[in-house]
C-alpha cells in the first residue's frame, strides 16, 4: 500500500502536465499551383452546378504570392459565360480579409462522367435498355451532347440507328409517345372542383408530360394538353 498511492500520484500528475501542452500552432505556407486549380474547379462547379469530376490544367505560368500564411481564399471575380474546354477568368486571391494577389487565369478544363456507348448495333425505334450499353468515361466538355449513364429508361426508344462502340447522345433516343397524331383521346378538362371529359383528336405526337394541341371534334376548337397516360390527356383552365 506505501508504494501504489505515490505511484498513482506520479501517473496523475503526468497526464496533467500532458494535457496542459499547448497546441502547436499551424504551420505558415504558401500558396501552391496545385492548391489554387483545386479552389478554382471548386468553385466553377459550383457556380455552374456542374456533375462530374472536373480536371483543370494552368496553360499560363502562374505566381504565386509570396507571402507565406496559415490559410488562403481563393475568388474568382470574373466567371466565363459558360464552361469549355478553354476558359478564360480573373480569380482572387485573399488572406486575412487583405487581397494578396488578382490575376487573368487561362485554364484548359474537361468534366469526367460516365456516358451511355451502344454495345451492339442498334436499329430505330430499339427499346432503350442498360443491358444492351456500356458506360465508360468520357469528357461532357468536349461531348457536350453525350448521354449521361444517369439518363435513359423504359420509357425511351431510340430514336434512329447506332452502330456498335458509337458514344450515344440525346439526340439517339427520344421518349416513346403515348399519344400519336391523328387518334383519339380522352381528355379531362379541369376548371376549380368541375371536371368534363370528352374526346378529341391529337395533332401531334406526345410522350408523358408533354404538352400537345388537341382538337375539340364538334366546336373544332384547338387546345393544349397535357399527356398523362396512354391516349390519356389532361387540360386546366
Amino acid at each position: 500500500m506505501s508504494t501504489f498511492f505515490p505511484l498513482l500520484l506520479l501517473a496523475f500528475l503526468s497526464l496533467r502536465l500532458t494535457a496542459a501542452e499547448p497546441v502547436p500552432a499551424p504551420a505558415d505556407r504558401l500558396l501552391t499551383p496545385e492548391q489554387l486549380v483545386a479552389a478554382v474547379a471548386a468553385d466553377l462547379a459550383n457556380h455552374f452546378s456542374l456533375e462530374g469530376e472536373l480536371q483543370l490544367e494552368l496553360l499560363r505560368p502562374w505566381t504565386a504570392p509570396e507571402r507565406a500564411v496559415q490559410s488562403w481564399q481563393v475568388e474568382i471575380t470574373e466567371y466565363p459565360a459558360a464552361p469549355a474546354s478553354s476558359m478564360m477568368l480573373r480569380c482572387r486571391v485573399r488572406t486575412a480579409g487583405t487581397v494578396s494577389a488578382e490575376q487573368t487565369l487561362v485554364i484548359r478544363a474537361a468534366l469526367w462522367r460516365d456516358a451511355w456507348y451502344a454495345r451492339q448495333p442498334l436499329a430505330n425505334g430499339t427499346r432503350f435498355d442498360p443491358a444492351l450499353l456500356d458506360a465508360r468515361r468520357t469528357d461532357f466538355l468536349r461531348d457536350r451532347d453525350a448521354l449521361p449513364a444517369s439518363a435513359g429508361d423504359s420509357s425511351y426508344d431510340f430514336a434512329r440507328g447506332v452502330l456498335a462502340g458509337r458514344l450515344l447522345g440525346w439526340r439517339d433516343v427520344a421518349r416513346r409517345p403515348l399519344v400519336r397524331k391523328g387518334e383519339v383521346v380522352d381528355v379531362s378538362a379541369t376548371d376549380g372542383l368541375l371536371t368534363v371529359n370528352l374526346k378529341a383528336l391529337a395533332l401531334q405526337n406526345g410522350a408523358q408530360g408533354e404538352t400537345i394541341t388537341v382538337r375539340n371534334p364538334d366546336s373544332r376548337k384547338d387546345f393544349s394538353a397535357s399527356v398523362i397516360d396512354k391516349n390519356r390527356v389532361q387540360i386546366r383552365f
